[in-house]
C-alpha cells in the first residue's frame, strides 16, 4: 500500500494524496461463493436438460449412452475454455474502474461479469462460424467420428493449457489467438497425417482475414486511445480528469459514471465477441454426437423453405450452366471435397457442385421441411448442405470462376438459405456459455488486473486515461462483432492503455512491454505446436 502524504500546504489547504493501490485481497463473501456455486450447478443441470429435451423433441431412441458420455466431456471442456477466458481477458475490462476506485474489486468483476453474460446472450453468431470456417472441412464433415473428437479435444485443450500459463504469469495474453491457433494446428497435423503438404489443412484467405483483424487491432487500440486522450486535453479542460485518483477516494460523480459505463461497455463487447468462439465448437460437438438434434435448424420457419427451394432453383441453374458440356458419374462428393480443401477449380468442379446442389433440393423438397428428415438422414444432408456452402464460398471468391455479379449475387442468396438451415446456435448453448464465461470473470482477475493496472505505465492511471483505453476497446471489439471477426480484448485495451501513458508522457514500463510483445508474438506458434501434438496424440488414442 502507498504512503499517503500527511504534511500540509503553507496555505492550510489539505494536500492531494498520492494514489493508492485498491484492496485486490478481500475475499469474497461467503454468501457470493454459494451463489456462484449455485448458478455453477444450475448451469450443468441445465445444460442436461436441454439436450435431453431436444433429444425427446425428434423422437430418437437411446441405444448407447456412450456418444452422451463423450458429449459431456466434450461440452464441459469447451465451456472449461469459456470459463478460463472469463477470468483471463475479463479482467482487463475491470482493470481501470479498479485502479481508479470507481468500483470496488469484488463489485467490478461481478458487474463485469453481468454484462459479459448480456453480451453473449445479445451475440450474432457471426463469429463462432467464422472461427469454425477455418477447421478442415474433412475434419467438419466427420465431426462424430474419432478424429473429429480429437480435433476438438486437441484445439480446446491447447487452448486452455497456454491461457493458464499465461495467466499464471500475469501476461495479458490473447485468447482470440491462442484458440485460432490452436485450429490451424489441428488442421497442418490432419494435414500431413493424411500425407498431403502441412499447409493445405488450413484455409489461409479465412486465417490472413482474421490475421489482420487480431494484428492490427492492438495498433488500432494504441494510436485511437492516444488521440482520444489529446482530443479530451482539447476539448474538455477540467483538471480533475487528468489527475490520478486521490489517495484511496471515489472519483467525482461524473467521472465515475464515464468510468463504470466505458467498462460495462468493454464487459459487454467482450461477452458479444469473445463468448462465441465457444459457441461454434460447442455446435460441432452436439452435430458430431448428436445429430438428429443439432445438425439441422429444425425450427426454421416454412417460409425459409420456400425461400431455399426458390434459391436453390436458381443456383443449380447457374452452375449448371458454368458445367455445360461436361459431366460426371457416380458420387459428387469427392470431386466438392476435393475442390474445397484445395480451393483450384477443375473441369469436374462446377458438375460435381450441380449434381450436389440438385440432390440437396431434393431431399428438402421430399421431407418438406428440416424437422422432418428422418433420423438416419440427418447427418447426412446436413454434411451435404455445408460441402455446397463452402464450396460456394470459395467460388465466389475465386479469380478463375468467371462469375458475373447476378450470379454471384444468385449463388450468395442459396448460401444464406443453406447457412441458414445449417449454421444456428440454439438458445441453451447461448446461456450456457454465458454462464461460463460470466463465472469466469469472478475468478482468477487479479494477476493480469495487477499488470495492466500497475506495470504498464511508470504512473498511475488517470481518470482520462482509463475511460480513454476502455472506450477505444468497446468500439473495436463492437465492430469486429458486426464484421464477424475475431479480436482481442486483451490486446486491444492493455495497448489502449499503453497508449494513453505514451500520449500524457507517463512513460512506459520497457519491461512490461516487452513481455506483452513476447506473449503476443509467441502465442500464435506455440498454440500451433502444442494443438498438432495433442492431435497426434488424441488421434492415436481414439
Amino acid at each position: 500500500m502507498t504512503d499517503f502524504t500527511l504534511n500540509q500546504n503553507i496555505s492550510g489547504a489539505r494536500p492531494i494524496e498520492p494514489a493508492s493501490r485498491p484492496n485486490l485481497d478481500k475475499g469474497f463473501n461467503p454468501l457470493t461463493m454459494i451463489l456462484f456455486f449455485a448458478v455453477l450447478a444450475g448451469g450443468v443441470l441445465f445444460v442436461a436438460y436441454s439436450i435431453y429435451a431436444d433429444v425427446a423433441a425428434t423422437g430418437t431412441r437411446v441405444t448407447s449412452y456412450l456418444p452422451y458420455f463423450l458429449l459431456f466431456v466434450a461440452l464441459m471442456i469447451a465451456l472449461g475454455f469459456e470459463f478460463v477466458n472469463g477470468f483471463h481477458d475479463t479482467a482487463n475490462a475491470v482493470a481501470t474502474v479498479i485502479y481508479t476506485h470507481s468500483l470496488k474489486p469484488e463489485i467490478a468483476v461481478m458487474w463485469s461479469g453481468l454484462f459479459n453474460f448480456l453480451g453473449v446472450l445479445f451475440s450474432s453468431g457471426a463469429v463462432a462460424f467464422g472461427i469454425v470456417s477455418l477447421l478442415p472441412v474433412e475434419l467438419i464433415l466427420q465431426v462424430g467420428s474419432s478424429a473429429g473428437f480429437a480435433m476438438v479435444f486437441a484445439l480446446l485443450i491447447a487452448a486452455i493449457i497456454w491461457n493458464l500459463g499465461t495467466w499464471w504469469l500475469g501476461l495479458p495474453a490473447s485468447s482470440s489467438h491462442t484458440l485460432i491457433g490452436s485450429i490451424i494446428g489441428v488442421g497442418i497435423a490432419n494435414a500431413l497425417m493424411r500425407g498431403r503438404d502441412g499447409t493445405s489443412g488450413v484455409d489461409w484467405t479465412k486465417a490472413t482475414e482474421i490475421g489482420y483483424a487480431l494484428l492490427l487491432s492492438p495498433l488500432f487500440g494504441f494510436v485511437c486511445a492516444a488521440i482520444l486522450l489529446l482530443v479530451l486535453k482539447f476539448l474538455v479542460r477540467n483538471k480533475a480528469l487528468y489527475e490520478a485518483p486521490d489517495g484511496a477516494k471515489a472519483p467525482p460523480l461524473w467521472i465515475r459514471g464515464i468510468l463504470i459505463a466505458t467498462c460495462t461497455g468493454v464487459s459487454f463487447a467482450h461477452g458479444s465477441n469473445d463468448g462465441q468462439k465457444g459457441m461454434g465448437l460447442i455446435m460441432l460437438v452436439l452435430i458430431g454426437t448428436v445429430p438428429t438434434a443439432y445438425a439441422l435448424n429444425r425450427a426454421l420457419p416454412e417460409s425459409r423453405i420456400e425461400q431455399f427451394q426458390k434459391t436453390s432453383v436458381a443456383a443449380s441453374n447457374v452452375i449448371a450452366a458454368k458445367g455445360a458440356g461436361h459431366s460426371i458419374i457416380g458420387d459428387p462428393r469427392p470431386v466438392v471435397t476435393q475442390y474445397v480443401a484445395a480451393r483450384k477449380i477443375s473441369e469436374g468442379t462446377y458438375p460435381a457442385l450441380s449434381v450436389l446442389v440438385k440432390d440437396v433440393g431434393n431431399q428438402v423438397r421430399t421431407y418438406g421441411s428440416l424437422d422432418k428428415v428422418p433420423a438416419e438422414k440427418v447427418g447426412n444432408t446436413r454434411n451435404d448442405m455445408y460441402l455446397a456452402s463452402e464450396a460456394i464460398r470459395f467460388l465466389m471468391k475465386d479469380k478463375e470462376n468467371d462469375l458475373s455479379k447476378d450470379e454471384i449475387a444468385t449463388l450468395n442468396a442459396y448460401k444464406g438459405s443453406l447457412d441458414a438451415a445449417t449454421k444456428f446456435i440454439p438458445d441453451w448453448v447461448k446461456i450456457a456459455v454465458a454462464i461460463a464465461l460470466g463465472l469466469g470473470t469472478m475468478v482468477g482477475w487479479k494477476r493480469i488486473v495487477v499488470t495492466v493496472g500497475e506495470k504498464i505505465g511508470k504512473t498511475h492511471l488517470t481518470y482520462a486515461q482509463g475511460a480513454s483505453a476502455e472506450l477505444v476497446a468497446a468500439g473495436t471489439i463492437g465492430a469486429a462483432d458486426i464484421f464477424g471477426l475475431p479480436v482481442s480484448t486483451t490486446h486491444v485495451l492493455s495497448s489502449g492503455v499503453a497508449g494513453t501513458m505514451a500520449a500524457n508522457g507517463s512513460g512506459l514500463q520497457m519491461a512490461t512491454i516487452r513481455n506483452l510483445l513476447m506473449a503476443w508474438v509467441l502465442t500464435l506458434p506455440c498454440a500451433i505446436a502444442l494443438s498438432a501434438a495433442l492431435y497426434f496424440v488424441f488421434a492415436s488414442i481414439f
